[in-house]
Formats: structure tokens, sequence, C-alpha cells
């Protein structure tokens, strides 16, 4: 932020200082509580009723729960650098925050208060944040971001058919896949910039040798082709044509991570975990390809996804931009590596669950434990970080 930009002293409660700070804390802590939730409802079963069945309800919480508080936060955190605009901040920001929670509650009493409602409240979060996140980006006539408003309002298109279908339907099968691929063509979108520009601000103080290639014409192409696929499985996801376009966007991402110069990375973890998130990207293509030729089941690229992108990415920038935005060195402890490693082999428990029969409830109990591990960890390592007062150059 330039110094002309800089807002006064920030005077407030010190967790409502930036958007990354209640939204990445907060989002944290419920996508582990959540998991354990489902867990023992998975174990011991429960009487207690949602609008939801319980797969819908872990479904959707991941999906238009968890997700949307670290987009958010990313949103609000982002958005002052990219438009040089004074941040969200204070009571504006709690009460942004306060309707992400209500969302949370609607959804989990939506048997009492009613679908509807419940619809209401919950989409009306992520459509707040993407009329307050278009409005600084047009008032800063940073025109380029809009794509990502854009992707946003995937998002919430996804989770309005998510209501209508648990309600019409007694299932949400098309709005997940909607959901889910909005998620991904956002980790491409900003991981497709982050990940290189991150990796050539670190390789630069290293030894001379291959950078990470610049955002150009072969990543517009990779993202028109993941477009076209994951439009083609939403629509039809066991269809064998639909297989070939997952194929081939799953070799262009591949390819696409290759030219990122990861292996050089190896010796900083917090630049290594950027690369081993965006790799789940064509994993996913690669495995629900194979799911529409029928081969295996469709579950392991789902999580592959989910667990593996959408997890380990969420996780990545979490700690990287609670570190950097509150003046600490980029640097990952023992205790955050093991966070890494955690919710990464929670993502390869989990995709190969199902490919494993004999051994599927063992690991998808595994890998919801690990994953808890990880993002209540990150609360629990990161939370005195976010709640602390904010350092004068944050947002810098």
């Amino acid at each position: 932020m330039i110094a002309g930009n800089r807002p006064r002293e920030y005077r407030g409660v010190a967790l409502f200082s930036y958007g990354f700070r209640p939204f990445f804390l907060f989002g944290a802590l419920y996508s582990g509580l959540a998991i354990l939730l489902w867990l023992h409802f998975l174990r011991a079963g429960s009487r207690y009723e949602t609008a939801f069945t319980w797969l819908d309800w872990h479904v959707h919480e991941m999906l238009y729960g968890f997700v949307p508080a670290i987009v958010t936060g990313f949103l609000f955190t982002a958005i002052p650098n990219w438009t040089k605009r004074l941040p969200v901040r204070g009571l504006p920001l709690f009460a942004l925050f306060l309707l992400w929670a209500a969302g949370r509650i609607a959804i989990f009493v939506s048997a009492w208060i009613g679908w509807l409602a419940t619809a209401v409240i919950d989409v009306g979060f992520l459509a707040v944040v993407a009329a307050v996140a278009a409005r600084e980006i047009v008032a800063g006539r940073n025109w380029r971001n809009l794509r990502v408003i854009g992707v946003v309002s995937i998002l919430i298109a996804g989770n309005a058919v998510f209501h209508l279908e648990a309600h019409y339907a007694g299932g949400a099968d098309y709005g997940a896949r909607i959901g889910l691929s909005a998620v991904i063509l956002l980790i491409s979108l900003v991981g497709g910039r982050i990940v290189p520009s991150f990796t050539h601000n670190w390789l630069a103080k290293q030894s001379p040798g291959r950078m990470p290639v610049s955002f150009g014409r072969y990543d517009a192409v990779t993202m028109l082709v993941s477009l076209l696929a994951l439009i083609g499985w939403i629509a039809q996801p066991y269809s064998p044509i639909i297989g070939f376009a997952l194929l081939a966007a799953g070799i262009a991402q591949a390819w696409r991570l290759a030219r990122w110069a990861g292996e050089r990375t190896i010796s900083s973890p917090i630049v290594l975990v950027l690369h081993v998130a965006y790799a789940f990207i064509p994993a996913g293509f690669l495995l629900l390809a194979f799911a529409a030729f029928g081969e295996i089941p469709r579950s392991a690229g789902i999580h592959a996804w989910t667990a593996g992108a959408t997890g380990t990415m969420v996780l990545a920038v979490m700690t990287r931009a609670s570190l950097g935005h509150t003046g600490r060195a980029l640097v990952a402890s023992r205790a955050v590596q093991l966070i890494y490693l955690a919710v990464i082999a929670s993502a390869l428990l989990r995709i190969f669950s199902p490919l494993l029969p004999a051994w599927s409830v063992t690991l998808l109990l595994a890998s919801g434990l690990l994953w808890a591990a990880g993002f209540l960890g990150f609360a629990l390592l990161y939370g005195p970080i976010l709640c602390s007062a904010p350092p004068s150059k944050e947002g810098s």
C-alpha cells in the first residue's frame, strides 16, 4: 500500500484490522471442528437433522462454508494491494464475519428455520463479499482482477443450486460439482500467478539456475482447456468424451506446473508446499478422466481437488500471508512443516480410500483426523499472531 493511501493508525480490535485475520483463524477452526463432527456422525450416527443429508452437509460446509471464509480473507487482504485503496476493517469487517458465522449457524439449524431462509442467509454472505470486492476493484480501476470476482460469482451460483437441489431433489450433485469447479478455477487463476511469482522471488536470492516461466499464452490456453473440461464434467461426469477433455486438461496443467521450477525449492518448505498443492490439480483431472472411463471411483479425483489442491493450497496461502502481512520472516518452522505434512497426508489417504475398499473406512478416518490436526494446528500456531496488535506496516 502506498504511503499516501495509508489509513490513520487503527485502534480497534486487532483481530478485525485486516481481512485475513478473522477469516483465516475461524475458517481453519471451523474446518477442523466440522471434520471431527462429520467423523463422529459417520461412525456413531445421529438423530439430529438439518435440511441436508449428512453427506451433503459435509460437502456443503467444506465447499461453501470453509472455502469462502479463506477466499474472503485472501480477497480483502489482496485487494488493497491491487487497488492502493484502504482496506475493509473494523466494524464493516466484523459485520461481514458475523454474516459468515450466521450462515454456518443457519445451515446447522436449517431444519428449524426452513431451507429458503437458510439459503438466503448462506448465499447472502458470498453475494455481499463479491459486491464489496467488485466495488473496491472498480473504484481502484484494477480491471484485470475482476476475473476473480467472476469466479466467485460461479461459486455463488453453485451454492444457490446446491440449496435448490437439496430441497427439491433430496441431494445436491450439480451444486457440488459447480462449487468444486469454481474452486479449482480460482486456484488455477490465482495460484497460476502467485506460485511462479513467489518461486521467482525466492530463487532470485539463490544460486543461478532455471527460473519459473511467467504467465503467458500457454497458461491462458491451459485455463481455457481446463474451463471447458470442467463445464463438461459438471454436465456429464461419466461421459468418456468428457474423460478425454479431462485428460487433456490434466496433461496441460501438469506441464504448466513443470514450467515453474518447483524442484529447485526443496530447501524452502514454504515455497515448495505451493508446488505440492498445485500438483493435486492435474492429479484430479487425470483421476477424474479415468473415472469417466469407468476405471476407478470418482471419489479419488474429487478428493484430489478438495483435500489435496484446496486443502493444501489454502494452508500454504494462510501460513505465508499471515507471516508476510504481520511483518514476520517467510520461513516455515518445524511445527508449520508438520501441519503441511498432516494435510498432504490427509489428502493422499483420502484419495486412496476408495481405491482400497478393504481399508476404506480406516483410511477415511485417518484422513479426517490428519485434516483436523493440520487446520486446528494452524489455529493453535497462528492464533496468537492473528489476534495480536497489528504492526505499523501491516498490509504494505
